[in-house]
């Protein structure tokens, strides 16, 4: 673990989600440094299933050293965002540092801001335990995950650096290398046991896939879904797993040993399955010989457009347009394929 050094006693932290998970983590790490934190966050009553609300927070972070403001902030609304801020200026004088959600503003921002203010983002190499992981990932996931510790370590470290330290995307383990950390097994929840990568990270191996040998199908299909069809679904249905099946593998299988079924619903809906477990891959319709290691249920809809990169997975897991059931780390392996096979699709 990476030692405090008091360098941010005095110092206004503005983090939002900090209610529990990753962003309270940063909070107490910053709060034993004796810093001011804006605990901006959209809960204030308790959770029947997600434990911590803005309050349960700031007595944490007051016991741990610091001070607290919490504020009830939903980050889509902006006048909330303002009226923190404002409560944040009124308080402690200023805020120097802030943590905000993923953003795709990093660069642009450090630009604009260059001298002023550092912008940088962070991101864990593996899945970080954390309430939202236990209901994404089911029973059993936390073994496979890192605590919430090694990103309050690694934003700490961002913490400490200058202002020129600007515009950078981190990796958290490769900055705390950096500190001289060594042992990162002190993170693990389970010490020894193989981690899942973050679902945003790309750190698989190339898979190499064969191109489609027939190149006649996706016309036809727009053909097919241009004239009037009792069932114009199906044939985009089949088409999409015609062409998944011509970019399969024996890489492809050798990377992924799974087998995931798909329940289609909605018009023209059913059973379908891909098999990347037996030699050479195989897809097809109905229910595998062996059983599913995943089973997804989606609209047929928007199985076409997961495939065809119109849709991220796990945007339609998040809003409820996609149900999964099984093993999660392979769900995942199988939105890695599906980026490799976008342009095929």
């Amino acid at each position: 673990m990476l030692p405090n050094t008091g360098k941010l006693a005095g110092c206004t932290v503005f983090i939002t989600g900090a209610s529990r998970g990753i962003g309270k983590a940063i909070a107490l790490k910053a709060a034993k440094d004796g810093a001011n934190i804006v605990i901006a966050a959209k809960t204030a009553q308790a959770h029947p299933k997600l434990a911590g609300t803005i309050y349960s927070a700031a007595e944490e972070i007051k016991a741990a050293g610091g001070k607290a403001l919490p504020c009830v902030v939903d980050v889509r609304d902006e006048q909330q965002i303002s009226s923190a801020v404002e409560k944040a200026v009124e308080k402690f004088g200023a805020y120097t540092i802030a943590k905000y959600g993923m953003s795709l503003c990093v660069l642009g921002m450090a630009e604009e801001f260059k001298g002023e203010i550092a912008v940088n983002a962070l991101w864990p190499k593996t899945a970080i335990h954390t309430a939202a992981m236990d209901m994404l990932g089911g029973s059993g996931i936390e073994s496979q995950c890192r605590k919430v510790d090694i990103i309050a370590d690694a934003a700490y470290c961002i913490f400490k650096k200058p202002k020129s330290f600007t515009g950078n995307f981190i990796i958290d383990e490769n900055i705390l290398k950096e500190e001289g950390i060594k042992n990162f097994d002190v993170y693990a929840i389970t010490p020894g046991h193989p981690l899942l990568p973050d679902f945003f990270l790309d750190e698989q191996p190339v898979i190499v896939t064969k191109k489609p040998e027939t190149h006649g199908a996706l016309p036809e299909l727009k053909e097919e879904e241009a004239q009037p069809s009792p069932k114009p679904r199906s044939g985009a249905v089949e088409g999409t797993f015609r062409i998944v099946k011509d970019s399969l593998s024996e890489d492809v299988v050798k990377a992924t040993q799974a087998i995931y079924q798909f329940e289609l619903s909605g018009e023209d809906g059913g059973t379908w399955f891909l098999d990347l477990k037996s030699k050479g891959g195989n897809v097809g319709y109905g229910e595998p010989s062996d059983r599913a290691d995943v089973v997804m249920s989606m609209s047929t809809d928007d199985f076409v457009k997961m495939f065809s990169g119109k849709l991220k997975p796990t945007i339609a897991f998040m809003s409820g347009r996609l149900k999964i059931k099984g093993n999660m780390a392979l769900a995942i392996k199988l939105e890695k394929l599906m980026n490799q096979m976008n342009a095929r699709l």
